[in-house]
């Protein structure tokens, strides 16, 4: 993309936030909106495909902290409602107002930091005049896959298929049919930049006819319209690592959106979501379970069957054991990276129930009659009596 078309677009807008949102709201909005725009879940809907492309790209930017800033910056001086008012390279804008008295008051940092502007976008160099266009690393990617809890323990390799922007085929990424080759753009020399002077200074501005790249392309590829990027379906295959966390973040290198000038392509991050499991719970590498008891199996002691990952254990309850206690069964967890288990946590819960028969309530009024001297709450009543109450 040129640099004219980045200051250009809305990419806030894309995403439906304000330009004062925070990288968590971002990165929300972002992720509802792919949900919904994705093409697996609009198949056949151009607009949609075309939306989710514009989403993916605005959030390569906003969600880069650098790239976001950058974006900020030359939007505030060169974008809509800016300098001239005009745009980039607009029949509006004038680099030789730049020094006006009013420009000086919008910028408030004079030439120094607009040179600085300029220098990230149009890549100048160190040397104060303009060099060829560096390779551009791609913009990172996020998706999302589901697991079960059980794929979660074991490890897992999951199918992902996925449609986003990939190097086009046809092209190889050169933007030009094949069979062609894109030119110099014999304006700019290739390096994207034209310089013209005005008094003692010398100013820099994207190239016209090239749009800032450099090259010209007279033959355009027919699949991709000379962008040398385009929407694809691939399918990747992802390993689980045993043990994984629910919202824990996968990355797989070089799998984001493709680079240009050659550049490094982005990252996919695949953040991985776990359904719960009906009876097991997790804390870290342990497992947690809540098993039901009848009151005599705590006031008398008792040996229960507990469930586990792999079968069955057998667990000892101590007499006395009151309700809610937590039991812990060594090495029945989930195993770590480090070869170590974590341990199978019981907590014993009493099951009271809704209905009883005339011999069970018998026996159990019974008991009450038998304790009616026990109080269960010795210090709540001492407490009171303190109070006067």
């Amino acid at each position: 993309m040129s640099a004219r078309d980045w200051i250009d677009k809305d990419f806030y807008r894309e995403l439906g936030v304000s330009s004062d949102a925070g990288d968590a709201d971002i990165k929300k909005a972002y992720r509802k909106l792919a949900r919904e725009l994705h093409p697996d879940a609009n198949p056949g809907d151009t607009q949609a495909e075309a939306r989710f492309k514009a989403v993916s790209e605005a959030y390569g930017v906003l969600g880069d902290p650098d790239k976001r800033k950058q974006y900020d910056e030359s939007r505030r001086l060169f974008g809509s409602g800016g300098l001239g008012g005009g745009g980039l390279g607009g029949g509006g804008f004038d680099f030789g107002d730049l020094f006006s008295g009013g420009a000086q008051q919008q910028t408030s940092g004079g030439f120094g930091g607009i040179s600085d502007i300029l220098g990230g976008l149009f890549r100048r160099g160190t040397g104060g005049g303009p060099t060829e266009a560096r390779p551009k690393r791609g913009a990172d990617v996020e998706t999302e896959v589901r697991i079960d809890f059980m794929e979660a323990v074991r490890g897992a390799t999951v199918p992902l298929r996925l449609s986003a922007p990939a190097k086009c085929g046809t092209c190889h990424g050169s933007g030009a049919k094949p069979g062609t080759t894109p030119r110099t753009c014999a304006s700019c020399g290739g390096v994207g930049l034209v310089s013209r002077s005005q008094g003692a200074f010398s100013f820099s501005e994207p190239c016209r006819d090239c749009r800032g790249t450099g090259r010209i392309i007279d033959d355009p590829c027919p699949e991709c319209a000379g962008a040398g990027v385009s929407t694809k379906t691939r399918t990747l295959t992802v390993r689980i690592p045993a043990g994984v966390a629910d919202e824990a973040k996968i990355r797989l290198a070089e799998q984001g959106e493709p680079g240009q000038q050659g550049g490094h392509a982005g990252d996919l991050y695949v953040r991985v979501h776990v359904t719960p499991h009906p009876v097991f719970g997790r804390t870290g590498a342990d497992l947690t379970v809540t098993v039901p008891v009848t009151f005599p199996e705590l006031a008398l002691g008792t040996t229960l069957t507990v469930p586990t990952l792999d079968g069955q254990v057998s667990l000892k309850v101590p007499p006395g054991t009151s309700t809610g206690r937590v039991l812990r069964v060594r090495g029945k967890g989930i195993a770590k990276r480090d070869g170590t288990t974590g341990d199978l946590l019981v907590t014993l819960q009493v099951a009271v129930p809704a209905n009883m028969d005339d011999e069970a309530k018998a026996a159990l009024e019974a008991y009450v009659k038998a304790t009616e001297k026990h109080d269960p709450r010795p210090d709540l009543t001492a407490m009171l009596k303190r109070d006067g109450r």
